[in-house]
């Protein structure tokens, strides 16, 4: 597989009729310095001495990107309330996983949300991979202030076990549902891992004991690209079908408005659309409303011989 043939065929995507004026906004951006930049639960950008002119280019181009699902962020007087608050999922993850000195790879990035939190872990690499113009260009939106050494890809899931090095750990959140085939989903991060190395991965889950998937006919939670919601015991027996050694549950949680919800950084329906309005256990389809699981799923080390 040649990524680079790809990556230029990529990269044309950017001069798309909806993505070009994008494009054109952020290239007329003001070359401003930051007095300094937050990475905590608000991604926040902020400047000693800004023009009202410069507040509004800021705010202006911010608006053009919309939707912005993944935040929040703070840039001067513009703060973007995202559709999901996700420090909720970052703090959930953050006290099982160590960066420092690290190549990371989050798979299905957005717009870097996750990333810019982890540069605070001093890693050694950071990667973004998505396939989506629009949030590569809200990435670049950011990193046009932040100026971090974050490297965004716009290659999917299905390019990692081909990419130019591997990773020690790799984040996929919120991805596997929407692969018809979650098994070749998960042997493509294994081969995108060290001898070693950890996947951190979310993804819908249902309640049973049993080896079982939900297969939705249509639509769930008034997805249309969504394939197989596994039970934690058949969601594990993938992981294993995979080569993952070890799999560890960290946390199952149900998700809530106060985690997502409709924000006027979206202009679409949210969560609270998505629910049955008489039961909230229930999508609007009949079926169980959302719950994730988070796990980590570590790959095996490499066998040493020992020769005399």
């Amino acid at each position: 597989m040649n990524l680079n043939d790809i990556r230029e065929e990529r990269q044309r995507w950017l001069g798309w009729k909806n993505i070009a004026p994008l494009q054109e906004a952020i290239d007329a951006l003001p070359a401003l310095e930051p007095s300094f930049v937050t990475l905590e639960d608000v991604v926040a950008i902020a400047f000693d001495d800004i023009s009202d002119l410069h507040k509004k280019q800021i705010d202006d181009t911010a608006r053009l990107l919309k939707p912005w699902r993944k935040g929040p962020f703070q840039i001067a007087d513009t703060t973007i309330d995202s559709e999901w608050r996700s420090f909720i999922k970052y703090n959930l993850l953050e006290p099982h996983f160590d960066l420092e000195g690290k190549v990371v790879g989050d798979i299905g990035c957005n717009n870097a949300y996750y990333l810019f939190r982890m540069l605070a872990h001093t890693p050694a690499k950071l990667v973004g991979f998505d396939p989506s113009a629009l949030y590569y260009s809200q990435f670049q939106f950011l990193n046009h202030f932040i100026k971090s050494n974050i490297v965004y890809e716009l290659l999917g899931v299905e390019h990692v076990g081909y990419y130019e090095h591997k990773f020690d750990t790799l984040f996929c959140l919120g991805v596997l549902y929407h692969r018809s085939d979650p098994i070749a989903m998960l042997k493509s991060l294994y081969k995108g891992l060290h001898a070693g190395g950890e996947l951190i991965l979310d993804t819908f889950m249902i309640e049973g004991e049993e080896e079982v998937c939900l297969t939705p006919r249509d639509r769930y939670s008034k997805i249309p690209n969504i394939y197989f919601i596994p039970t934690v015991p058949a969601l594990e027996n993938w992981c294993y079908r995979a080569g993952f050694e070890c799999v560890e549950i960290l946390e199952i949680k149900k998700t809530d408005v106060n985690e997502q919800r409709k924000t006027a950084w979206i202009d679409h329906q949210s969560l609270e659309h998505f629910l049955d309005p008489e039961d909230e256990t229930k999508t609007i389809e009949g079926y169980p409303a959302p719950q994730r699981v988070y796990l980590k799923a570590t790959k095996k080390q490499t066998n040493t011989k020992i020769t005399k």
